[in-house]
């Protein structure tokens, strides 16, 4: 039976009536020596206790995906096939526009509880040795005819740990935000791409490659894009992809696109943190090595020349905003940081609450405001664009380009 699903939540609600009748029904008429009867009593209440606290986790689990499968929840999971040692470029020296194109199945996600037009697939990464679920969303645009010759831009979305390829959907209802955005003129027509994250089982897999264990920075920036690069409407360039997360999501949103900004031009860190041992199940905060080396901050100091990406770090206190301050001091041009202060503590809801703001930002940060039309509008300039055009002139002191010769 599937951990996820209504089925078994209807079955814990039904565990949890039976668990309340018991006691009503057979406390007073339990018969035998006092310690059988005390025992038959102690089974009741505990098992009140179990069925309620089993009914509470499904609930919670079902609304923020954050297990998928038996599996995850045991920590029995493993999608690593191999790891071998890929180099610094996590390439193994090949280049990836020489790579096959790999031709991709999706099919229609039918849950409602994910929202619409969600695509899945199962990819199994060539270069990564990983293998899991990647869930795709696209825009509006994307069939519309006027927009047949266009690329899109791409942001791709991490979990927090635990957390599955669906939590973006359910509980952060990413689609849900982004859709009236983009047809109000306000965001670009982004796809959304969530892989998934959670790779070793119950040990955060922290978005490293590590050979003999893990590659699960190729999996995401080298094995992902470029199958999404293949199937879809979409260049390999850094100029149309961003890359965003929360919790854990956010450390490896910023790790990743400041170690590779060759590979994305922005990235989105919502109560992310910077030290990988603010994880306590991460293998990169176990290991002394493993974690200097995945440090943000020590990525950004220690980078030859300052990354031309910028980061957008959320959240309350030393919950993202402090490791967000600390990056946006060690930030030199062309890098930019901006810390965002928010109130409301370490959970979905208030990340959720973000992203219009985050999907905005975004926008501005890869010059994207010639995309920003309504569906349907054609290739006439929206108020969107002009609007979009004059932000960015008042937050960054200049006027961006278009994203038209990107997007053609």
């Amino acid at each position: 039976m599937n951990l996820t699903g209504n089925t078994f939540f209807v079955i814990t609600i039904v565990l949890v009536v039976i668990a309340v009748l018991l006691p009503l029904l057979f406390w007073s008429r339990l018969r035998g020596p006092a310690m059988v009867r005390g025992a038959g009593r102690l089974f009741m209440v505990l098992f009140a206790q179990a069925t309620a606290v089993l009914m509470v986790f499904v609930a919670v689990n079902n609304a923020n995906g954050l297990y998928d499968s038996w599996d995850d929840l045991l920590g029995t999971s493993n999608h690593v096939n191999t790891a071998v040692d890929l180099g610094p470029s996590g390439t193994g020296g090949r280049q990836i526009s020489s790579l096959p194109k790999l031709q991709q199945k999706f099919e229609k996600v039918d849950d409602s509880s994910l929202g619409n037009g969600l695509l899945r697939t199962y990819l199994k990464g060539g270069i990564s040795g990983v293998e899991g679920e990647v869930l795709v969303w696209l825009p509006p645009q994307y069939d519309d005819p006027a927009y047949r010759n266009k690329k899109f831009p791409v942001v791709e979305l991490l979990a927090g740990f635990p957390g599955s390829s669906k939590s973006w959907f359910k509980a952060m209802k990413a689609q849900s935000k982004l859709q009236p955005l983009i047809e109000s003129g306000r965001v670009a027509p982004f796809i959304l791409v969530s892989p998934r994250t959670m790779l070793l089982g119950a040990s955060d897999a922290g978005y490293a490659n590590i050979p003999g264990t893990v590659n699960a920075d190729s999996w995401l920036t080298v094995d992902v894009r470029k199958m999404i690069s293949d199937n879809f409407r979409v260049s390999l360039g850094p100029d149309s992809w961003a890359i965003a997360g929360y919790s854990a999501g956010g450390h490896g949103a910023a790790k990743l696109a400041f170690a590779h900004p060759d590979r994305y031009r922005a990235a989105v860190s919502l109560s992310g943190y910077n030290d990988p041992a603010a994880e306590k199940d991460s293998i990169t905060g176990s290991d002394p090595d493993l974690r200097r080396e995945n440090d943000v901050l020590h990525i950004l100091k220690s980078a030859k020349k300052p990354p031309r990406v910028s980061l957008l770090a959320t959240g309350e206190g030393g919950d993202g905003y402090q490791p967000g301050l600390a990056l946006q001091r060690a930030a030199k041009a062309p890098t930019k940081v901006e810390a965002r202060k928010t109130t409301g503590g370490h959970l979905t809801k208030v990340w959720s609450r973000e992203l219009p703001y985050a999907f905005e930002w975004l926008t501005r940060q890869m010059h994207l405001q010639g995309m920003t039309r309504h569906h349907g509008q054609g290739d006439g300039e929206s108020v969107g664009q002009a609007r979009g055009r004059g932000e960015d002139q008042k937050l960054d002191g200049e006027v961006t380009d278009s994203a038209a010769g990107l997007l053609e």
